[in-house]
């Protein structure tokens, strides 16, 4: 059943995304080779906490660290380790984070140094996937719209579509209804209402949509090991149309990236 979201929830569900906005922003500047994933999963924790939120991932379903982070051919649910990244390597950085009863929870894949241009592109399209699949998420539409409008840009560039893992909806849970796959069709599925908060996640990958899992029961990886890519937003339905509650800016700000790509998405001004 899905819970529509009254204002001044949409606002609580805000402020436990932009926490999580400004912990991959913090994160952005401290990806290097060199770094382990364990030093990144640390610096989050503390960081969310001096924020005034938990983080929402650690202990869940018994995981076992703040970040899910996933480098290279590992999709989703990579479990931070000691391993140094390298030169040309990326990395998926998924974070949640509690506050308020509420949770926030979105994604953003980052360049390790001077990461070769098939890749790069691997990267554009599917981040570029995901504002096409925003831009679906309005009053009366269905979820077929935004999973077939997804899917149909990234296969037109030739890329894999996963399909066994989905976004969600969220608010006092982590996972809500509805389910937002990233390929389906056209008018099917539930119809969006104003207040629907949900998390939207393409995850793409360069080859195979084919995946696999680690013995560790968490990690997911591309069934070719060719890499993958995922990128996540929290949106909600205001006055029909989508309302970005998490932004990539703070990323923007510390790589020295300009942007203007969610600026369609936002009805209220975000204020760095």
């Amino acid at each position: 059943m899905v819970k529509l979201k009254s204002p001044e929830e949409i606002e609580l569900i805000r402020e436990s995304a932009l926490i999580v906005s400004k912990t991959l922003g913090m994160l952005a500047a401290e990806i290097k080779p060199g770094v382990d994933a364990l030093y990144l999963d640390d610096l989050a924790e503390t960081f969310i906490r001096d924020h005034g939120a938990t983080p929402g991932f650690l202990g869940m379903y018994d995981f076992p660290n703040t970040l899910n982070m996933s480098p290279n051919a590992q999709v989703v649910h990579g479990i931070p380790n000691r391993e140094p990244l390298k030169e040309g390597d990326i990395i998926s950085v998924d974070c949640g984070a509690l506050k308020n009863g509420y949770y926030g929870d979105h994604a953003y894949t980052f360049e390790v140094g001077e990461v070769d241009e098939k890749t790069r592109k691997l990267l554009r399209v599917t981040k570029e996937s995901l504002y096409v699949g925003i831009s679906q998420f309005r009053l009366g539409n269905r979820v077929g719209d935004v999973a077939y409008a997804i899917q149909q840009y990234c296969e037109s560039h030739g890329y894999g579509v996963v399909r066994e893992l989905v976004g969600h909806g969220l608010g006092t849970k982590l996972h809500e209804s509805p389910e937002m796959p990233n390929y389906g069709k056209r008018g099917r599925g539930k119809k969006f209402q104003e207040g629907m908060v949900v998390a939207i996640e393409p995850m793409i990958n360069m080859g195979t949509r084919r995946i696999k899992q680690l013995n560790d029961g968490w990690t997911i990886l591309t069934a070719d090991g060719q890499p993958s890519a995922h990128f996540e937003h929290n949106v909600a339905i205001v006055n029909g149309k989508p309302e970005l509650l998490s932004t990539f800016q703070y990323i923007y700000e510390a790589l020295g990236i300009e942007s203007k790509e969610e600026d369609e998405f936002r009805q209220t001004k975000l204020v760095l």
